[in-house]
């Protein structure tokens, strides 16, 4: 383990927030430029999805590795370290003349995000204390987070439209050369302890593998299908090593991750309602731009504008939700910011086949971003109150791994409720119809987090943020 000073909290959070506005930018800004990776690459049709499918793989599959190597390697050595890697693979990505180099490069990505997020994570909840100050930061920082998600939508569009389909990688390099530079500035070096226990490597190659299996079994479902053989046998071997995962852990002296952090209501509420809202939320900006693009008839970068008030609205809750959480607990925003969001895919799920932006799409985008914005921040302080220090990775992986997992299966499983609905159909009404579901599927699964948060989520903070018990090899003290 390591003994850490705080540094400069200021130049901590920038750094964390410019790491993850990358992370989440790359999830989305490749999207908008598949035709034309298609046309020159030369991809075969059926393999064009693995530049997405496989970055979400290898994020979603070593999320928490990355997050307890945060505890046991250094914080700030893995952030560093994944960015360089990140800027690395962009670049050869941005590159690539073939098809396997770019998948290749979409792979390298996911991995170094995977180290690059929970650590981001992990070094505002142990440079902030519980509180006003970590609900201010983490406001700022899930602002920056849905921003990126946002704008990659629209600077793909732009990219590819104007500067080509490869500055969709390039772009990184700057941004990463960015939140590099404020490392040595501010964000505090760590000294490593002589009693750092050994990485728990069963639970390692347990949880990647069951992680990386569950994602590509539900990730491949647009193609094979959710009875099919090979998706059922897929996620049935993904159960048994998850199964197998959980048991190890239970048995080892220092764990992958500790059971007993996950038996806590705020960590268990927490994460239980960012997979339910993550579903919902994903599935939206999916179903929403699909239905701008083969509804409406607009193009990709005007699709990409109209996520700009999106974005705006997601500041404006984020903002909100930091005032409201101050002095309560996270759930007095949760609750009516879920709330407000279902309310705005239901909104959405009211949307026409002879609509427009104005009249269709600008109300309910303010509306849910609004409601997404409340709950940002505040699900972040849930799922790591009364975590240690020396823990503070292995919650960071554990959210952003029940994020991840949230949105791939949710988007699988409301696409193909949407197809069921469009059915053989190819015009605007019979498309219009499956996207509306898809929302609507969405808007109850916000439904039931708000229910989760109100039924989970105690009604205050523990008193003095009294930690929760951890193996006392695995707590670290600051200097």
């Amino acid at each position: 383990m390591y003994r850490n000073s705080r540094g400069r909290p200021g130049v901590v959070l920038a750094a964390a927030a410019v790491a993850q506005f990358v992370v989440a930018l790359d999830m989305a800004v490749v999207n908008v430029a598949l035709p034309s990776v298609r046309t020159s690459l030369g991809f075969a049709p059926v393999d064009l999805a693995w530049v997405v499918h496989v970055y979400a793989l290898t994020f979603g599959g070593f999320l928490l590795l990355g997050g307890r190597a945060c505890d046991l390697y250094g914080r700030r050595r893995l952030f560093t370290g994944g960015l360089a890697a990140f800027a690395l693979f962009s670049l050869l990505g941005g590159l690539a003349q073939a098809p396997w180099q770019l998948v290749a490069a979409r792979a390298g990505q996911g991995l170094a995000a995977a180290a690059v997020a929970p650590a981001a994570l992990a070094l505002l909840t142990t440079t902030f204390p519980e509180g006003r100050d970590r609900v201010r930061a983490l406001g700022v920082w899930s602002a920056v987070n849905a921003a990126g998600g946002a704008l990659g939508v629209l600077a793909g569009g732009l990219l590819t439209e104007y500067a080509g389909w490869r500055w969709v990688m390039l772009v990184n390099l700057p941004i990463v050369a960015g939140a590099l530079a404020l490392v040595p500035v501010g964000v505090p070096a760590e000294e490593r302890r002589a009693d750092r226990p050994r990485l728990d490597v069963l639970g390692a190659v347990l949880a990647t593998t069951g992680t990386g299996l569950l994602v590509f079994g539900v990730v491949r479902t647009d193609t094979r299908g959710w009875t099919s053989a090979a998706t059922l046998s897929t996620l049935g071997a993904a159960a048994v090593l998850l199964a197998a995962f959980v048991l190890a852990e239970s048995r080892v002296r220092a764990p992958l991750v500790r059971l007993g952090l996950l038996r806590s209501r705020w960590v268990a509420g927490a994460n239980v309602f960012v997979f339910l809202a993550a579903a919902g939320q994903f599935a939206a900006f999916y179903f929403v731009s699909l239905y701008m693009q083969g509804v409406l008839g607009m193009g990709a970068a005007a699709t990409g504008a109209a996520f700009v008030p999106f974005s705006a609205g997601v500041v404006v809750g984020s903002v909100a939700a930091t005032r409201i959480t101050t002095d309560r607990s996270p759930r007095a925003s949760l609750i009516p910011g879920a709330l407000l969001a279902a309310a705005g895919l239901a909104w959405f799920a009211l949307m026409s086949p002879d609509g427009g932006f104005l009249t269709d799409v600008l109300g309910p985008s303010v509306l849910t971003s609004v409601g997404l914005g409340l709950c940002l921040a505040p699900v972040a302080a849930a799922a790591t109150t009364g975590v240690p220090r020396g823990e503070a990775g292995m919650a960071a992986g554990v959210l952003n791994s029940a994020r991840q997992l949230g949105g791939c299966v949710g988007l699988a499983a409301l696409a193909t409720a949407a197809a069921g609905r469009t059915g053989s159909g190819t015009g605007a009404s019979a498309l219009n119809s499956g996207y509306a579901l898809g929302v609507l599927i969405g808007g109850a699964l916000l439904l039931v987090a708000a229910l989760v948060a109100a039924t989970v989520l105690p009604r205050h903070r523990p008193a003095a943020s009294a930690p929760l018990r951890a193996e006392p090899e695995l707590e670290g003290t600051p200097s």
